[in-house]
């Protein structure tokens, strides 16, 4: 199957999850905790999921699927389906507009195609390994931003309060380095945006893979540069991506005592 038949099967996955998603919004939803009473999943999460995976499995029975809220599934045919049903749960279950789906398929040697659908915009972005990210179809550019003094910097916290506290230390060291730093809550579109210099750079630790296995592929193909950011324990490791100019920069700030 081509990059552009599972690109279109991830985009029309996404968009019919977005669209059930988007009639849930705002209403009463049972909701449990996970790995901390910050760290919440809903019925949406899971019954999107569901959905996603029957989807897949009917287009695609031979390959495998890891998924934030099931069972990995094995396949046979080299590929691996990447889904996060919901990215950014805790905003979905406030009210706060700002959640998205989120499905990257992958071989052994990354991923191929991917497709984050924001339904409360009507954004869909997509790429591939050989073609440019793109918003609604159409090619987005990032930041060749090289100052970190002006650069607007994206980020994401944990949920447990220890790695809260050392995330806080590097955000107290970091925001008189940059221009501001900005915090919505789903990484997927943190890196999406970012492919589309919305914003000029990004940083994570923690961040799993199904949250940025679809947004990394944006990035790449953005010409972002994409370095591992190491562990601050108990925070784990996570994920630097910045104008190939700035992340040297970017990087040392972040690392720096």
């Amino acid at each position: 199957m081509s990059e552009n038949a599972l690109l279109a099967l991830a985009v029309a996955v996404a968009e019919e999850a977005g669209e059930g998603l988007r009639e849930a919004f705002g209403g009463v939803l049972a909701v449990s905790e996970k790995s901390s009473p910050t760290d919440l999943v809903s019925e949406a999460d899971v019954a999107t999921e569901v959905l996603i995976r029957e989807r897949l499995i009917a287009a695609r029975p031979d390959d495998a699927i890891l998924g934030e809220e099931g069972d990995d599934r094995a396949g046979t045919s080299g590929l691996r389906w990447v889904v996060d049903p919901l990215d950014g749960t805790t905003n979905f279950l406030y009210g706060i507009p700002q959640w998205c789906v989120s499905i990257a398929v992958e071989d052994a040697s990354g991923a191929v195609a991917a497709a984050v659908v924001d339904p409360m915009r009507s954004e869909t972005w997509t790429a591939t390994r050989s073609g440019a990210p793109a918003l609604n179809g159409t090619p987005v550019q990032a930041s060749r931003k090289a100052d970190l003094a002006t650069a607007l910097v994206a980020t994401g916290f944990g949920y447990e309060a220890q790695v809260r506290q050392i995330q806080a230390g590097v955000i107290a060291r970091l925001l008189p380095q940059v221009r501001d730093i900005r915090r919505i809550g789903a990484a997927a579109l943190d890196l999406c945006w970012l492919a589309a210099g919305r914003y000029d750079a990004y940083f994570e630790r923690g961040v799993q893979h199904w949250d940025v296995a679809a947004g990394r592929l944006l990035c790449e193909r953005a010409g972002l540069t994409i370095a591992t950011l190491p562990p601050a324990p108990p925070a784990g490791a996570g994920l630097v991506v910045a104008p190939p100019a700035m992340a040297d920069a970017l990087l040392a700030a972040l690392t720096s005592d």
